[in-house]
């Protein structure tokens, strides 16, 4: 049995003895957390003041500046941190608060838990400490025992300490102790992984859009009702997970429900975003040196029901969604399984949903899991960057051919990003503070601003993929990360001094193509025997043309290709028979050629 610590016993006595003082609702969250949930997981072992100077990436403990909307939180206050990686948050509220019955509070905590797939968490005002199973998805009927796990008074602490210890302390997550508790504790009634239920909604959506797009647009193609569903889609995500960033007004978009006309006042958000962000995303006036506006969507009739039932329900109380805290590679994985269907119109223009022929054949969606994802960026990207400066790493040049929804581009990104910190925070930081390269935002964190988070994707980060839906999702992923731990102060500012809107167009950086083949394989083809689709299909693309900066006699080629292999095509394909000719026929191996 472990002997509760002399700091907790001091915590426990003092707490007793000033109990009335502590339930005063004048005596604050932040008052608590400093005096008492502090020094409680210090004694747990836990860095709390990153005493060891760690780099940012690996403190222990992370501490969210909590954004105050309205009533709501947007960020748990504590991340427990292990490597880098969470483990579990704690959500502190001042003792005035009854955490064994408010439901509130604890639905608060299990939302940030859930989205982000982290199995438990803790609700603590020192007086009280609830652990909940963050696997069981949240409701706001639910009553504030729901999901509860275990339940402690400030003066069951001493006793029951070898508890709080043997699963919360940093010790105990390094032998393996909270996993173990974590997998004691699994219960499958009720139990829904946020990433699969947000894709159910997502499909959803495109269902309903689909339907209703059809029906009120008779004049869409298939192409261009595929591209109006997937870009009101990705567009609604994106200024919903800015809000709950604290990057955009919190319910601007639930605001949109109060009334008639419900699509263009969503168009005039759209068209306000374009000003403000820059990004592909959102594009509606030709401008020189970009590609072609977006005149396809402006004009789109969609019922005012289909989009009060979409945007009514990404709000509190209803969604069980926190998408401050939703990890990037989740989204990715969601879109990755999104992105393998595709809507079809039937005969009398009704849309259908179904499987992209090839996902069908490889007999569904394979996303690559993060841990892989990791591995692979650490062993290219990280070696590339070793004990290098920032100017040099700004000449490397990053490649996925087969990008798909964008995971490795994005952990490629996301390594960067951390490299550069670092190395400024140990180099010269004032320099680079006065620079404009970084600054200190909330929980005296050191970030990267946005114009150098902008530099490091325009200069490091290419992409490829055939399929252009993947490649809009490619970039949504790299625009949010990007929008990370901004706000509106801090776009506003950028807007404002350096008149730049905030998000690059990287419509330059990530292209839509056949990576596979080159624009030769037209020739001695006849064209006409190509219907407009299947030439749409083939894509063949010019790497000397899409990435002449890239691909010259001054830059021959990239420093680091990563990512999953394309597809294959069927031997009797069109492709097979070009790979065949360009590649294998000189050798004398056509009769063993597959793909």
């Amino acid at each position: 049995m472990t002997a509760i610590p002399s700091q907790i016993v001091g915590l426990i006595e003092r707490f007793e003895r000033n109990l009335d003082a502590y339930r005063n609702p004048s005596y604050n969250e932040t008052q608590l957390r400093r005096e008492f949930i502090d020094p409680m997981f210090e004694a747990l072992g836990w860095d709390v003041a990153n005493r060891a100077g760690h780099a940012e990436a690996y403190k222990d403990v992370i501490h969210e500046d909590a954004i105050k909307v309205g009533s709501a939180t947007k960020a748990p206050d504590y991340c427990f941190r292990i490597g880098g990686v969470r483990k579990f948050f704690l959500e502190a509220k001042k003792p005035s608060v009854n955490i064994n019955a408010d439901p509130t509070a604890a639905y608060q905590l299990r939302r940030y838990g859930w989205s982000s797939k982290l199995p438990v968490s803790i609700l603590t005002d020192f007086e009280e400490f609830a652990v909940y199973d963050c696997r069981i998805r949240p409701n706001s009927t639910d009553k504030a025992a729901v999901a509860r796990i275990q339940y402690f008074s400030f003066r069951d602490y001493a006793e029951q300490w070898d508890k709080i210890a043997g699963v919360f302390s940093k010790d105990a997550i390094l032998q393996g102790s909270f996993d173990r508790f974590v997998e004691g504790t699994r219960s499958k009634r009720g139990t829904s992984e946020v990433d699969a239920s947000f894709l159910a909604e997502i499909e959803r959506w495109r269902e309903v859009l689909a339907r209703n797009l059809a029906l009120r647009n008779p004049a869409l193609t298939v192409r261009e009702l595929n591209i109006a569903v997937q870009r009101t889609i990705d567009r609604i995500i994106f200024l919903r997970l800015c809000e709950d960033r604290g990057v955009e007004p919190y319910g601007q978009l639930q605001a949109l429900c109060g009334g008639p006309r419900i699509y263009p006042r969503l168009m005039e958000r759209f068209t306000l975003a374009d000003q403000r962000y820059n990004s592909g995303l959102f594009h509606f006036e030709a401008e020189r040196g970009r590609e072609a506006p977006d005149t396809l969507t402006p004009s789109l009739k969609i019922d005012d029901k289909i989009l009060h039932d979409i945007l009514a329900g990404l709000y509190y109380p209803q969604s069980p969604y926190e998408f401050s805290v939703l990890p990037a590679e989740i989204l990715g994985n969601i879109y990755e399984q999104f992105l393998g269907k595709v809507i079809r119109l039937t005969a009398g223009h009704r849309a259908k949903i179904e499987d992209k022929p090839e996902v069908k054949k490889a007999g569904g969606v394979y996303y690559t899991p993060a841990y892989i994802v990791d591995y692979i960026v650490k062993h290219t990207v990280g070696k590339l960057c070793d004990n290098k400066t920032p100017r040099q790493i700004g000449k490397f040049r990053i490649l996925d051919p087969a990008c798909g929804s964008g995971s490795f581009l994005l952990g490629a990104f996301t390594f960067l990003l951390d490299y550069h910190r670092d190395w400024y925070v140990d180099h010269q930081r004032a320099r680079h503070v006065k620079a404009k390269k970084l600054y200190q935002g909330r929980g005296g964190r050191w970030l990267l601003t946005t114009a150098e988070k902008r530099r490091i994707l325009l200069n490091n980060i290419y992409g490829v993929d055939i399929d252009s839906q993947a490649v809009e999702v490619t970039k949504l992923s790299l625009l949010l990360k990007v929008l990370e731990d901004e706000n509106q102060e801090t776009l506003e500012k950028q807007l404002r001094f350096l008149h730049e809107r905030a998000l690059p167009d990287l419509s330059a950086n990530i292209k839509c193509g056949n990576s596979l083949i080159a624009p030769d394989f037209y020739e001695g083809q006849q064209l006409d025997l190509f219907d407009e689709e299947e030439q749409y299909q083939i894509n063949a693309f010019d790497w000397q043309a899409e990435f002449p900066e890239v691909l010259s006699r001054k830059n021959p080629g990239f420093d680091a290709v990563i990512g999953n292999p394309p597809y294959g095509t069927s031997p009797s394909s069109v492709e097979s028979q070009y790979f065949r000719q360009k590649y294998l026929a000189a050798k004398g191996t056509c009769d063993r050629f597959s793909i």
